[in-house]
Order: structure tokens, then sequence, then C-alpha cells
């Protein structure tokens, strides 16, 4: 599975060495900070993004570690650092490197991307998946979907790559992960179609056994060690002197919490960390990711009984966006699920649900929405349906309309004198 062009297919969610991936411009005094080694950690990062470009995995670990000694409080430096943990197959030191620049630097798409990546690695899919609707707005399609999909829920990778493949600007990579999403959702089929657009005839066959063999990975970190193409390591963590929530200054942050290795109860300070921690192949086998090969049916008896309205109503704003409630057997299953979390859910109130009948294997799902907004409205709205106990995620809208069984609730007016 190491062939270029299957690894071309991931290459962009590591983007190793690139500026992009970083937020950091390496040239001039672009690294220069107030911090009392700005110019230190400035030239071990500009060497650490040097290293990566080489794919030098513990040279880019000991510089970035350095420039992170050097200014603990630059974000760039943290997501760097968490690049060549990447890089070095190391995803749990990765994962603690980027919650921290995560934390320093909120609006870090890549780094929240990398961060899903390496969680992925360490077996949790659910936190991944949390995270990447979370920073949704701010990952290109084009990750996000093939990320979604390595976090288990390859139905919502195809809902967000399928806008993104009819789109005008769509390239070879989009609609190769498009078609690899429809992989793992089972939809082999279509699957093949769609990988057809841009494999050569005598190579189509090879590349589907290749996704069979990617499809059914023996640990949790395979899927993502192959398109990075990297060797995992058994990985204790990050030095525990480079933690965020151990550096000086930094009291009113609120990283976001880490797995990361208890802080020593002695005074001393730490050793320094060495060049090129010691790595080992792990030895064994992690949890199998569970992909979903449909979408989930909520019936509507499971859903809980109505509330209070715990959020107040969103105002939201005109756009290409909806969000999605759920996946029903039939209509009559939504518009009884719909009745239940509008009641529960206030912003849900006024808005008119939408519906849409796509196919699911030899039969069909209802897929129940609101929509036609902005981007960050409909993620305000997605977050209020989930404060009140309902399911979600946003998505561009795809066929869905107000559905036929809606009917707005009628008013007694005062009679006209």
């Amino acid at each position: 599975m190491k062939s270029r062009t299957f690894l071309s297919i991931g290459a962009v969610l590591l983007a190793l060495g690139s500026a992009g991936a970083t937020g950091v411009v390496v040239h001039g005094a672009a690294f220069a900070t107030a911090a009392p080694n700005a110019q230190k950690a400035a030239h071990e990062a500009r060497a650490a993004q040097k290293a990566l470009a080489a794919r030098k995995a513990a040279a880019a670990v000991a510089h970035a570690e350095q420039a992170v000694a050097n200014d603990p409080q630059r974000g760039a430096y943290r997501a760097l650092l968490g690049q060549a943990y990447l890089l070095a197959g190391r995803f749990t030191s990765a994962g603690q490197a980027l919650r921290d620049a995560l934390a320093l630097n909120p609006e870090d798409g890549r780094a929240a991307l990398s961060l899903a990546l390496a969680s992925i690695g360490t077996g949790d899919w659910g936190g991944a998946r949390a995270l990447l609707q979370t920073h949704a707005a701010r990952i290109p399609a084009t990750d996000l979907g093939l990320a979604m999909a390595l976090a288990g829920d390859p139905n919502a990778a195809v809902e967000i790559l399928a806008p993104a493949v009819r789109a005008p600007d769509a390239t070879a990579r989009t609609r190769q992960n498009f078609a690899l999403a429809l992989a793992l959702a089972g939809r082999w089929g279509e699957a093949k179609a769609v990988a057809a657009m841009d494999v050569a005839p005598d190579q189509l066959n090879a590349r589907m056994l290749q996704w069979a063999n990617f499809a059914r990975p023996a640990n949790a970190y395979d899927q993502v060690a192959s398109l990075l193409a990297v060797q995992p390591v058994q990985d204790g963590g990050q030095p525990v002197a480079l933690a965020l929530a151990r550096q000086p200054n930094l009291a009113a942050l609120t990283p976001v919490p880490a797995p990361v290795p208890a802080p020593v109860a002695s005074p001393e300070p730490e050793p320094e960390p060495s060049a090129e921690p010691a790595a080992m192949p792990v030895p064994e086998a992690a949890p199998t990711p569970v992909f979903t090969p449909a979408p989930v049916r909520v019936a509507a008896a499971k859903l809980p009984k109505p509330q209070p309205p715990k959020a107040a109503p969103v105002r939201v704003a005109a756009g290409p966006f909806v969000v999605q409630l759920g996946a029903f057997a039939n209509a009559g299953v939504a518009r009884d699920a719909w009745q239940k979390l509008s009641g529960r859910v206030s912003a849900l109130g006024r808005l008119k649900p939408q519906g849409a009948t796509v196919p699911s294997g030899a039969a069909s799902l209802y897929r129940l929405s609101v929509g036609g907004f902005a981007r960050t409205d409909a993620d305000a709205l997605c977050k209020a349906v989930k404060t009140g106990g309902g399911n979600c995620f946003v998505r561009m809208t795809a066929g869905d309309a107000v559905a036929s069984w809606y009917k707005p609730a009628t008013r007694v007016g005062i009679a006209a004198r």
C-alpha cells in the first residue's frame, strides 16, 4: 500500500514541510517574538521545517523541540512540533503538541486536522470526529472528508465530499478522496466508477485491491500511517518539560485537556530531551476502527422525552449549508422525530424541516435537515441542537427541500371587531 499514487491521496493531510501546515513562514525574521530566546527558537524552527521537507523525522523532532523550549508561547512552533512527531510515527506525542498548539491558536484549522489524525492513530475515533466537526469551517472539504472517513464515519465523509467533487475547481485528489470514502462506506461499485475518472484502466483493479486491504486495518494506526507513509512506534509522549501547562506566564490560558504524563514531584528541572528519542515498533495491535456500513437509523421511539428548551434561539442568515438531524427509515419516522426534537430545541421551533430520500444499498433512507444558512450560523444551530440532546452535523445542501409533511402550526388570533 505504498505506491505513490495511493499515498498522494493523503499527502496534503500532513503537508510535511509546508508553511501552510503550521502557520509559519520560513524566511527572514518571521519567527521573531518578544520571548527572550526568540532568535534561537526561530533558528530551530527553520531547521525543523527543512528536516520535515526532507522527511528526516529525528532531526525534525530535535529542532522542533528546541524551538518550543526556547519560545513556549508560540502556537505555530507547537504545531510544527506536532507535524514532526507525526512524521516520526509518534501519535501520542503529536496529539499532546497539537492540543497545546490549539490552546494557543484555536483558529488553526490545519493543527486541528493534524490533531484529528493523531487521535485516529491512537484509537480515539470519537474524539477525532468531534474535533473535525468543531473545526469543519476551517478545514478544506477535501481533507475534512477523508479525515472523517478515517475517523470511522465514511457516510459523513461522502456527504462532505459529494458537493466538493461537483465544484468547478474539483481536483483529482478530491475525486480520489471521495472514491475512497465510498469504498470505506461499502459502496464499491460507485467507488470504482469515481476512481476511474483519474486512474488508468490497467491500474484500476490494483487500486481497488489496495483499498480493500486498506479498509481492513489490523491496528488503530494502520490507515493514518499508510497515508502519511510513516512507521508507527511505541511512544511515551512528548517531554514533560515542554507541556504547555508547565510553562510560566500562561496561568490565564485553559489548554485543551490532553493525556500528558503527570508532572514529576521533584522541583528539579527536567533533563534536556534527546535529539533522537528511542523508538521501537509497536508490539501489540490496537483495536480496529468500526466503519459504519450504512447511515444510522434513529427510531423515533428512542428519542428522549420532551424537556423544556435549554438553548436560546439562534439567529440564522441565508447560505448554502444545512444542519442534518438524522437519517430515518421513512418520512413518517422523520416527521415524528422532528416533532419531538423541535419541541426540545427552541432554535428549531421556527424553522421549516427539510427532507430528501437517498438510496442506501437495496433500500433508501429519508434525511431530515434544516437549511439555507451561512456556515457560522449552521454551526451555531447544530451546537444548539446538541445542547438540547439531539445529534447533527453540518454539510452543503444536496437535494434538500421543505418536507411535504410539514404544516406550520396554526395560531388562534383575536377576531376583528
